[in-house]
């Protein structure tokens, strides 16, 4: 797929996730709408998957360990086709199979359950081994919120891929700065984020985490890499494609209401009102 049709693709799940939060009245919006364009490039340009057999053991996985973003996941893989896009209006309802972090019992497509924060890459570390000792090929991808950073089972984790070699695990981290109380530096400061990377023995990457480009050649790049895990560092923003969202904390966890929720998809249709 072109990059330009990728762009396209993310300001279309962005619509969604919109959408599905203020349908929901509740959610994530600030954290998902940062995670789209890394989503995106995953599922329709870099990932193998197998829609018509998901539990076929060569597929690549992902591990969404900032799990609260679960809005982001569900409206990429509702447009992959995993589920019909009419489920996105049940987002956190009663009976939904679209939870409010996802739940690899409910969703069809997931591989891992999250939303406690800090468990991701321990989870994708063991998926990784099961692969190694399977002599499969596929990937593990996990996405880590860069407040999760001050979870110390994070480190764990990082100490433990390096010490298997499991160049089968990419990480991105989400780096869009902000977390719930405020900017990372004022809750517990976490950079530099590539420096501490590099200390436990990771291959590292810098990328801005919302051009399509640098995000598929940062994981071409990453699977050339031989006998490391790969961090991606994705410097992104937060509430990306809607100007009353970006870089606001109070977006973190609020919902927008029918006012707000129409104007943000306006801005996301580049002004006019239709799709």
């Amino acid at each position: 797929m072109y990059s330009e049709e990728l762009k396209k693709l993310a300001n279309k799940i962005r619509i969604d996730v919109i959408d599905m939060i203020a349908e929901a009245k509740s959610g994530h919006p600030g954290g998902s709408l940062s995670c789209v364009d890394i989503l995106t490039v995953l599922y329709f340009d870099k990932m193998y998957t197998d829609i018509q057999d998901l539990s076929n053991p060569d597929r690549d996985r992902l591990v969404l360990s900032k799990g609260h973003a679960a809005p982001a996941l569900y409206a990429v893989l509702a447009n992959r086709g995993y589920f019909d896009r009419s489920e996105l209006k049940t987002l956190r309802k009663y009976g939904s199979i679209l939870q409010g972090h996802p739940d690899v019992n409910s969703t069809p497509g997931l591989d891992m359950t999250t939303g406690s924060l800090g468990q991701g890459l321990s989870a994708a570390n063991g998926i990784a081994i099961a692969g190694k000792l399977d002599n499969r090929d596929y990937y593990v991808y996990v996405i880590i919120g860069d407040g999760e950073l001050q979870e110390g089972q994070i480190w764990e984790a990082a100490m433990t891929a390096a010490h298997y070699k499991l160049d089968n695990v990419i990480a991105f981290i989400d780096n869009n700065g902000l977390q719930i109380d405020g900017t990372n530096e004022e809750v517990m400061n976490i950079y530099p984020i590539d420096e501490k990377f590099k200390a436990f023995n990771w291959n590292v990457i810098n990328i801005d985490g919302h051009d399509i480009d640098q995000i598929r050649n940062a994981i071409d790049k990453a699977k050339e890499m031989k006998g490391k895990p790969t961090a991606i560092i994705a410097k992104t923003v937060k509430g990306k494609g809607v100007s009353f969202m970006e870089n606001q904390v109070k977006w973190h966890g609020v919902a927008p209401s029918n006012e707000e929720k129409e104007l943000a998809i306006k801005e996301l249709k580049g002004g006019s009102d239709n799709e």
